[in-house]
């Protein structure tokens, strides 16, 4: 399947990958989620037409595309980040 990368905000540890995994694997046509913490990248295999709703998905979630940070959306990261630790 083909691949992307979005580039996004607020990924610190496993606790927030695990988040982010679990939520776009839900979301139909994607295959395949790997995280780069070190980077902030967040590699989807899936059709091109999965990229915005990854990408909104990610922004619910506290994980904005990279640039658009806000507030409201470190305290959104916290939480998802708080979620996977418990899900581990």
């Amino acid at each position: 399947p083909p691949m992307y990368t979005i580039e996004v905000e607020n990924i610190k540890c496993s606790g927030c990958v695990k988040s982010i995994e679990s939520s776009l694997l839900k979301i139909e046509g994607i295959e395949n989620v790997e995280v780069d913490i070190d980077n902030e990248l967040v590699h989807i295999s899936g059709p091109e037409t999965t990229k915005t709703i990854a990408m909104q998905k990610l922004e619910t979630m506290g994980y904005p595309e990279k640039g658009y940070n806000s507030l409201i959306d470190k305290a959104k990261s916290y939480v998802s980040c708080a979620i996977g630790k418990i899900n581990a």
